[in-house]
């Protein structure tokens, strides 16, 4: 695979229909007769963006078309948002090409671009294993590179707990794996949203109760509920005690602070595969149960918990997120609860998408792109032929369905693993979700693919000290056509710099700076230049 794509780079056969994700409409130079080598003094990108801001964080109704024409002396990028602009300047960089002399070429190419679907997201699991902050960064940075634009934050689950909580700093302190080591403090968390903003990525972060909550007792003593052998307790703990006063008012003040730190409008709060077995086992459960008419049907004592923490998070002016058994069990939800269908043992997941929409609530689908789950050859194409609408249903119905997530859970993903069995594969995913329904061809998805497979080589082993033409390789010349300033994070811009030209990535991350407003600008790139 990587060969395949090498010799497509080396030769410059890498057109605008080498994009990955595949644009929605692209008209380009026929037989490549246009393509020029840039010059030095007029290779330049004028970007255009309508909304003189930064939109503050991106969000479900964020803009991202946009319009990109390329030429041999001028080449402009339009759109509405700064988001947009962001997934145009990714287009942009892939449509730069370089022969084995180290020059570097653009097609002339009129590109018109947009997401088939507005949540495209990617969910880590960072409980099971401990995933370090430059991990996640480093992912994020490839997700901007495949127009994903969620992050998926499942940041505690029962074997540990690293979110370190100002309100509840037991939690992590006797919850993590090592308190000191393996937690993100505030400053880690607000380092990961930012750097997903400047890419155009939203943090989704999810605290799944009641069940999956066993590393949250040791730090929070009388929140879970204890289990009976028989009369007697056996010392082991089970599910969230959802009959106790104090555990709603603990749930109160943790999702003031989870709803403060992450800004999203979304948080995702699970609600997936809670064991019963304890709570049948304890006789105040067994009698409260009775008290509420519940009998033995355990499924309403978990919707009386869901819907009281739901009406917790309403109180604050979020919406949530939830997994497929809170709908499953005939929890009432708001009308605008998005349901996360995930399960594919419990029947086809077109099934429950259907049921999902025409109860009316909007579906995001993840169970066919189970990541974790490896098998030997190119198992990214059975990724890559999934199609989210492929179900029985109204054309309403169909307008439910927002999108979708690859899932990489961490029973036996680290930080040794966890690139290679993302990348390219969750590649595939972005495509699906990105580029139009028609593209489905595994022959010219495989050329695409091997080709952005070296380029996300070379984009994350560029060695640092790498240059062109004897400059820091990536040095953008930027010319203000307006006030505006297009700065390079401080601690990102030597890696973006070694990124950029060696590795045919402009670094597009300082577009939406704080405070900056980025209206329109030049940008321009030495065009000739070996590198080392």
């Amino acid at each position: 695979m990587a060969g395949l794509g090498l010799a497509l780079l080396l030769l410059g056969l890498v057109p605008a229909g080498a994009v990955w994700p595949q644009p929605q409409l692209v008209r380009e130079s026929p037989g490549g007769e246009d393509t020029r080598p840039w010059e030095p003094l007029c290779a330049e990108l004028l970007v255009s963006v309508a909304t003189p801001h930064c939109d503050g964080f991106p969000d479900m109704d964020s803009v991202e078309s946009y319009k990109l024409s390329t030429s041999e002396d001028l080449s402009l990028l339009s759109s509405e948002s700064i988001w947009g602009a962001l997934r145009g300047l990714e287009t942009f960089s892939q449509l730069i090409w370089r022969d084995e002399d180290g020059t570097f070429y653009l097609n002339k190419t009129d590109i018109v671009d947009f997401p088939r679907f507005a949540h495209r997201g990617l969910l880590l699991d960072t409980s099971r294993h401990y995933l370090p902050v430059r991990a996640i960064l480093e992912t994020l940075d490839v997700m901007a590179y495949n127009k994903f634009n969620v992050f998926h934050w499942h940041i505690v689950d029962d074997p540990s707990f690293p979110y370190e909580s100002a309100a509840f700093p037991e939690l992590s302190r006797k919850g993590a794996y090592n308190p000191v080591t393996h937690v993100y403090t505030l400053n880690d968390v607000k380092l990961v949203i930012e750097y997903a903003r400047l890419r155009g990525i939203r943090v989704i972060s999810e605290f799944d109760t009641p069940g999956h909550t066993h590393s949250w007792g040791p730090g929070a003593p009388g929140l879970l509920t204890p289990c009976y052998a028989g009369s007697i307790p056996s010392g082991v703990h089970g599910p969230v005690n959802p009959i106790l006063n104090t555990t709603y008012q603990f749930m109160t003040e943790l999702f003031r602070e989870v709803s403060t730190v992450f800004p999203d409008f979304y948080l995702h709060l699970g609600g997936d595969e809670v064991d019963f077995t304890c709570w049948r086992s304890n006789p105040e459960i067994q009698a409260f149960m009775q008290r509420m008419g519940f009998g033995q049907d355990y499924a309403k004592l978990e919707s009386f918990y869901i819907q009281r923490l739901l009406d917790i998070i309403s109180s604050y002016g979020k919406g949530y997120v939830v997994w497929q058994e809170v709908f499953d069990n005939g929890v009432k939800v708001k009308p605008d609860t998005i349901i996360h269908v995930w399960r594919e043992n419990a029947g086809p997941y077109q099934q429950e998408v259907a049921r999902v929409t025409k109860a009316g609530y909007r579906a995001l689908l993840s169970a066919p792109w189970y990541l974790n789950r490896i098998s030997y050859g190119q198992d990214w194409q059975t990724a890559y032929q999934v199609e989210p609408l492929e179900f029985e249903g109204s054309p309403e119905q169909k307008e439910l369905v927002i999108g979708g997530e690859a899932c990489m859970w961490g029973e036996y993903v680290d930080v040794t693993n966890l690139t290679p069995r993302l990348w390219p594969r969750a590649g595939a995913i972005a495509e699906r979700l990105w580029s139009n329904k028609t593209v489905r061809d595994l022959q010219d998805a495989y050329r695409r693919l091997a080709n952005f497979r070296c380029t996300l080589l070379s984009s994350l082993l560029t060695p640092p000290s790498c240059t062109c033409n004897g400059l820091p390789a990536g040095i953008v010349h930027i010319v203000q056509l307006l006030p505006a300033i297009w700065a390079l994070p401080g601690p990102l811009a030597h890696s973006a710099r070694c990124l950029a030209l060696c590795s045919r990535h402009v670094p597009v991350w300082g577009l939406c700076e704080v405070g900056v407003i980025a209206m329109t600008a030049r940008v321009q790139l030495p065009s000739d230049g070996s590198h080392s």
